[in-house]
């Protein structure tokens, strides 16, 4: 397959992510059976995401053409991929980066979101067979040229372990924040909920952390961010819930409700679920200059920075940890 066989491969794909077509629905029910975090909610809310940023046509061919990425990958190598599973499909990007790229990938999906991208490299295979050559399913990473793993703090250890002497991209926990200014408006503030609560917070750009200006009113922000608090009506959210709220009250630390998230004071930007963490900085002197270079943080939402409502929605070139993932491919 040539580049663009390969995009056009993509294009129909994402036609068949936004249809309501019998296997594909059966696909993503079978998600949520074997993990409730995956709701039919979010699934879909990843799967149009996906659609309509990374399955297009035309930016598919304007992302490419900033590489110039050649026709034909005459030197394909076999790249180790190691998929987490916080959220939906959340490995897409590196399968989708490594099928235009050409080269062949070994995919090592986890546990936890294993049935969304078997199905949709399936999907792939039946359009157009070849594409089996070139895509396929381990237990096993040995003897392949170059590795992309995604996990916690912890397995990055063992993958630069076994990995480091390979060329590889190596990713580790991360998260993001919001700089708030006091001025946001009701629909900004409704927005920014849409980063907190989508995905259950799981993702690494979903908002755990705000920053406010000193005597900041919270008020307004729990207000607007009612309109998510039919999350406390799942089991699984409200055990957790249930569970943080306990903890607060036991370690009689301060904290703020709207019924369905617990906002405390704290200068860790990682948050359990149901928990968001909030600093004050001083008005006129917003903390961007040490989130910028902070490792642990993956976007910085606000006035000026990713707009509210907008940090689940990444483009082709907004790549996980900053690292340019097509540059990384088409350099071995």
């Amino acid at each position: 397959m040539d580049l663009q066989q390969r995009i056009d491969l993509l294009a129909e794909l994402g036609k068949y992510c936004q249809s309501d077509e019998t296997p594909w629905r059966a696909a993503k029910q079978r998600a949520h059976l074997e993990n409730g975090w995956f709701t039919t909610e979010f699934i879909d809310l990843a799967a149009r995401q996906i659609a309509a940023e990374h399955l297009q046509k035309d930016k598919l061919q304007q992302w490419t053409a900033g590489y110039g990425l050649p026709e034909k990958n005459e030197s394909p190598k076999t790249v180790g991929l190691i998929m987490a599973g916080n959220i939906p499909l959340v490995g897409f990007h590196d399968f989708l980066s490594l099928f235009v790229s050409g080269h062949r990938q070994r995919i090592k999906p986890s546990s936890r979101d294993e049935v969304l991208i078997r199905h949709l490299a399936g999907r792939l295979i039946a359009i157009e067979p070849e594409v089996a050559t070139v895509v396929e399913f381990s237990e096993r990473l040995n003897g392949c040229d170059a590795y992309i793993a995604t996990g916690s703090n912890n397995s990055a250890r063992y993958f630069d372990y076994y990995f480091g002497k390979y060329p590889h991209i190596i990713r580790r926990n991360r998260t993001s924040v919001a700089i708030l200014t006091g001025h946001e408006t009701t629909e900004e503030l409704s927005r920014l909920a849409d980063d907190v609560y989508q995905y259950f917070g799981l993702g690494c750009r979903n908002v755990t952390k705000l920053y406010a200006p000193e005597n900041y009113d919270f008020v307004p922000l729990l207000e607007a961010f009612r309109r998510y608090n039919y999350l406390a009506d799942l089991a699984k959210y409200k055990h957790n819930y249930d569970y943080q709220l306990t903890i607060l009250l036991l370690n009689k630390k301060y904290y703020m409700s709207n019924e369905s998230i617990l906002l405390t004071e704290n200068s860790s930007p990682f948050t359990p679920i149901s928990l968001l963490h909030y600093e004050f900085y001083t008005p006129g002197q917003p903390p961007a200059a040490t989130l910028t270079d902070n490792e642990d943080i993956q976007c910085i939402v606000g006035q000026d920075y990713t707009p509210f409502g907008k940090a689940q929605q990444p483009t082709l070139s907004d790549y996980a940890d900053g690292v340019d993932t097509l540059a990384f491919l088409k350099a071995l």
